[in-house]
């Protein structure tokens, strides 16, 4: 009997190591990663630039941010701590702002992944806060003057972008203001893009404000918690991201791509970005295959973005089997039927992409050859 139930014992814990093992590792999944493809003479490249550390007011050791990115396919990320506001300095009393950069990228050897120096100027408003890219060394950035901040970024050759200017802990309002030192900031050149959206909030009046002054277009987490906790990726959410639309996969070319301004930014099945890059991004996610020929044209649509596209039909055929607004969901083939009267060799169809934007109330319009 004492055989017996050691052998039963035995085999139960076997059989809960076996399962154990056996379940799928979320680093390997490809449900969580984030997938878009690249345009033609880009890589379209997934990069997050703002997140935090408990080395300023987040919750998570740097090499935490390195594994999240790494298992949401991230291409690159900047952690952005503070410079001047530091509520943890008794618990973590450090003096260089450069430390978690540095063990964020100790963190990374070895991965798949870009981790780009960077830091926040925390100002009252105005200006408000401001991530400084490709820094050379975060410490010279905490000074006391702001516009000697700016200048030192600016002799270090970093990339600068005004964060969340909708956040309504300074603008009341929620809508993104330029004063009279944003205009000063600007024209000198000292900042060169800013955030549309930031965690989890959207900002129109910060895209009129991108094409009024050139800027670049940014969207980021701003995670202060768990990524998993904060956008629930357990249940198919995801992490805002900035689309880097770079000539290849290094540091140099993605800062070479954000002074060009060839982004667009990832957030709750939206899109937002110029006309130029937006609409080859969603024409290259679209694979359109042809079932026969017919006066009544049977085409199957695969989707192999992450976005489900909300398309409308702007061709000049009526559509049989959908309304002229359709969804194509994500990862999933489509199957719509045109009625092109006549069976034609060749045909285009022409699409307006809903959850698309290219400025407030404005959506970028694709075409697609059927052959």
């Amino acid at each position: 009997m004492n055989l017996q139930k050691t052998a039963f014992t035995s085999l139960l814990i076997f059989s809960v190591i076996s399962i154990t093992f056996a379940q799928p590792n979320d680093s390997n999944s490809n449900t969580r990663v984030i997938e878009f493809p690249d345009i033609t003479g880009f890589h379209t490249l997934k990069c997050d630039f703002h997140m935090h550390t408990v080395f300023s007011d987040g919750s998570v050791w740097p090499n935490i941010r390195v594994q999240e990115a790494v298992r949401d396919g991230l291409d690159a990320i900047s952690i952005t701590d503070h410079l001047e506001y530091q509520p943890k300095s008794v618990d973590i009393p450090h003096l260089d702002r450069n430390r978690s950069y540095q063990l964020a990228l100790n963190a990374a050897e070895g991965k798949d992944l870009i981790v780009i120096s960077g830091a926040e100027i925390t100002r009252s408003m105005p200006p408000g806060h401001c991530n400084a890219l490709f820094v050379e060394d975060a410490n010279k950035l905490n000074q006391k003057e702001v516009m000697e901040v700016f200048l030192e970024a600016k002799r270090q050759g970093a990339f600068v972008f005004w964060n969340h200017p909708h956040w309504t802990s300074q603008q009341k309002n929620g809508v993104a203001t330029l004063t009279d030192l944003h205009v000063k900031l600007l024209s000198e050149g000292l900042i060169h893009g800013i955030e549309t959206f930031n965690d989890n909030t959207h900002s129109d009046e910060a895209m009129d404000i991108a094409h009024e002054y050139n800027l670049t277009l940014m969207g980021n987490s701003d995670v202060h918690g768990l990524v998993d906790w904060q956008y629930d990726v357990p249940n198919g959410g995801h992490r805002p991201v900035t689309l880097v639309f770079a000539q290849d996969k290094s540091e140099k070319a993605i800062k070479e791509a954000l002074e060009q301004r060839r982004t667009a930014v990832w957030f709750d099945n939206t899109l937002v970005g110029n006309a130029e890059y937006l609409a080859p991004l969603v024409e290259n996610s679209l694979k359109v295959s042809r079932l026969g020929k017919a006066m009544v044209q049977t085409l199957m649509i695969e989707n192999i973005s992450d976005a489900d596209y909300i398309l409308e039909n702007l061709s000049e055929y009526t559509l049989h089997n959908q309304a002229s607004v359709f969804i194509v969901k994500s990862h999933e083939a489509t199957k719509i039927q045109v009625k092109t009267i006549e069976e034609l060799p060749t045909f285009q169809l022409r699409f307006k992409v809903l959850n698309a934007v290219t400025s407030p109330g404005e959506h970028p319009e694709i075409n697609i050859m059927v052959e």
